[in-house]
């Protein structure tokens, strides 16, 4: 079977836009989720754009043996997302799904020195998803997006400070 050039380079051009449809794919499941939290269009694109700049930058908190920082695309915006978010949701739910979820993520966290605490990649999400929808079936999306962030960053990360050595940089 004969393949024209030109069918070769269209499947070039394919391979190497690839990355950016998946780029453009993520921009705007995240700019949805967004906006239905009660998120304009131009600020939630911001907001996706500066977690993904963010994530470039830690800022140090502590410093010796073991350097401890906070990111800001990973942890500094979601957080500042969260207290937008906060009166907006049944508290009292949403503090009980943030205690689960943090239970939940500190049990499947793992430290691992030199590395720093690993979890695997889809337990947040759909643990997340699944007690915004237990906890507030009518808008899960904002009580879902709190648990997740909260609980990761309390169960897996704040609850295992203290078993993480050698890892150089924990953020």
């Amino acid at each position: 079977m004969l393949f024209l050039p030109l069918s070769i380079l269209l499947f070039l051009l394919f391979i190497l836009l690839l990355p950016l449809l998946f780029f453009l794919l993520q921009m705007k499941l995240v700019g949805h989720a967004l906006v239905k939290m009660g998120i304009s269009p131009a600020v939630a694109t911001l907001i996706f754009f500066l977690s993904i700049i963010g994530s470039l930058i830690n800022i140090p908190l502590l410093s010796g043996n073991q350097n401890i920082a906070i990111n800001v695309g990973g942890a500094i915006i979601p957080l500042l997302l969260c207290i937008y978010l906060f009166p907006k949701v049944p508290i009292l739910k949403t503090i009980i799904a943030v205690m689960i979820s943090a239970l939940i993520m500190n049990k499947m966290a793992q430290p691992i020195p030199m590395v720093g605490v690993t979890i695997p990649m889809f337990i947040p999400p759909l643990v997340a998803v699944l007690l915004g929808f237990i906890f507030s079936p009518r808008n899960p999306t904002p009580v879902a997006y709190i648990a997740g962030v909260l609980g990761v960053l309390i169960g897996a990360d704040l609850m295992n400070l203290s078993q993480v050595t050698g890892a150089g940089m924990m953020s």
